[in-house]
């Protein structure tokens, strides 16, 4: 089948997200499959500045109307092996007025929406439709068109007045963002008329983007079973549980559980950490060095931070190091985090290092707690892969304490790399961690640490208990690291599950 991919982000063109990642593994795993698969997304200023010269080409242009005007746009269709990890064919769309600004493709510097942000993704999706509907003189019809979030949802009510359409899948990678708009936009952006309505765009008297993908895409798939169902009540739901109760009944709201790019985050083969090891060879010894590694990294980007003298640094380092990646939001837990973190380090001989940014209030909360334990505490506010990569590697435990969390990647990075999770039981979190319980850690299903109501007194306990195995029970520790190493979570199974919804509405 022909299948095309429409992603607001894909690593390791542009990231903010674990969509990118997705965006950047799956279209993969469905070319193996033997799958005619293109990407298209936006060709952010960003991802124009890493791309090396000449690793593009033009292969098609047109204009197009955005906001009472008419827009210019390019198609630019990288070349093979410009990206290594990235194995399909990939269309940027290039339209400098909404695209060619510099920084976050959603946020300005000050951390609010971009102000034209309805505007750039509509459009956006106008251009994937165009595509879709091969009127760009590319010769290339697609069968299915894979949406993702709401940045690519209005394509769905756009292909749905389309005669001979191709067929269409909506993914839902986070209820939280509904892509909602005033009327003016729907009206500025000349869209059809018929799209208007309570079973439609419509919603609350606005124009929301991801209920276009919901209400007229063939299939909506979520990216866990969990999450699909939690997606159906008022808690999660974030008032479209109507419609997706509909879709639900109508046997067309599915979770598929999303996978890891396994060569690209596999302690045994990591180009990122320092010392590579598996479940089988060399894990103890080498998670101690990459915890070193790891400290000194923090340090040597931090001078404030610093580490015990040499004469205390192997003793130091028999302590726990409990890590966290992630936005520096309510939605992750962090403020849980915060409120444990004081009674954590005044009970126990624990270590934290925090890789993150959000929220302005939790980034100065937890900058304050690691100037005030420099030997204890390590913070760095914002993102590097490579930091990402050495902290799944060098920590012995994983915090992901998220009030709601769809799928989540890093847990499942965490039980590749042997350093159990400890995390609450929703989403995907539910599907991929098994409990260290007394029945699981007899049986040896135990891979992780789960808490189930996102409290203060919850979360504390869980990581207490983390902490006594991991200080008093070393072989069952292991037991647990080792179980974790043997999960697989691949897109193997993933894609396949995709594949099977591609033929069935095709």
């Amino acid at each position: 089948m022909k299948i095309l991919f429409a992603t607001s982000e894909a690593h390791p063109l542009i990231k903010t997200g674990g969509l990118a990642d997705v965006s950047g593994s799956l279209p993969n795993a469905l070319k193996k499959l033997k799958h005619q698969v293109r990407m298209v997304l936006p060709a952010y200023h960003d991802v124009m500045e890493k791309l090396p010269d000449k690793s593009y080409r033009q292969v098609a242009s047109f204009k197009i109307g955005g906001c009472g005007k008419q827009l210019d746009v390019r198609i630019l269709q990288l070349k093979a092996g410009a990206f290594d990890s990235i194995e399909v064919p990939v269309w940027l769309v290039d339209i400098p007025a909404l695209f060619g600004r510099a920084g976050n493709p959603y946020l300005a510097e000050d951390g609010t929406d971009w102000w034209d942000n309805g505007e750039r993704f509509g459009v956006f999706s106008k251009v994937i439709t165009e595509l879709a509907m091969d009127r760009c003189n590319l010769k290339w019809a697609a069968d299915v068109v894979h949406l993702n979030d709401w940045q690519t949802g209005l394509a769905a009510g756009l292909l749905s007045v389309e005669i001979h359409r191709p067929k269409t899948i909506f993914t839902i990678h986070n209820m939280a963002y509904p892509g909602n708009f005033p009327k003016q936009l729907f009206d500025g952006l000349g869209l059809p008329n018929n799209l208007w309505s309570m079973h439609g765009v419509e919603f609350w008297g606005h124009f929301s983007m991801l209920k276009a993908g919901v209400a007229y895409a063939d299939w909506i798939t979520t990216v866990s079973p969990t999450y699909a169902r939690q997606i159906c009540t008022y808690e999660y739901a974030y008032g479209f549980e109507g419609i997706l109760q509909e879709r639900a009944e109508q046997g067309r709201l599915v979770g598929i559980l999303n996978g890891i790019d396994e060569h690209v985050w596999n302690p045994h083969s990591d180009p990122l950490i320092p010392y590579r090891y598996s479940e089988k060879k060399g894990r103890t010894s080498a998670k101690r060095k990459n915890k070193a590694e790891l400290l000194k990294t923090f340090c040597a980007l931090h001078p404030d931070q610093s580490l015990p003298d040499e004469n205390h640094f192997d003793e130091w380092l028999d302590r726990p190091l409990i890590g966290f990646v992630g936005r520096l939001v309510a939605q992750k837990g962090i403020d849980l985090v915060l409120s444990v973190l004081p009674e954590i380090l005044a009970t126990t001989d624990a270590n934290f290092a925090f890789i993150g940014s959000g929220d302005k209030h939790f980034e100065a909360e937890l900058c304050r707690i690691a100037r005030d334990f420099p030997k204890r505490v390590w913070c760095h506010i914002g993102y590097s892969e490579e930091l990402a990569h050495l902290v799944e590697a060098g920590t012995d435990m994983f915090l992901m304490p998220s009030r709601f969390e769809p799928c989540g990647l890093n847990q499942m990075y965490s039980l590749a790399y042997g350093t159990p999770p400890i995390v609450h039981h929703t989403g995907g979190l539910a599907d991929t961690v098994v409990n260290a319980n007394e029945d699981a850690l007899k049986s040896g299903e135990a891979t992780g640490f789960v808490f189930y109501e996102p409290s203060r007194h919850a979360l504390l306990s869980t990581i207490q208990h983390a902490l006594y195995l991991f200080t008093n029970k070393k072989r069952r520790w292991q037991q647990i690291q080792k179980q974790g190493m043997l999960q697989t979570f691949d897109w193997k199974e993933s894609a396949k599950q995709y594949e099977s919804l591609y033929k069935e509405i095709v």
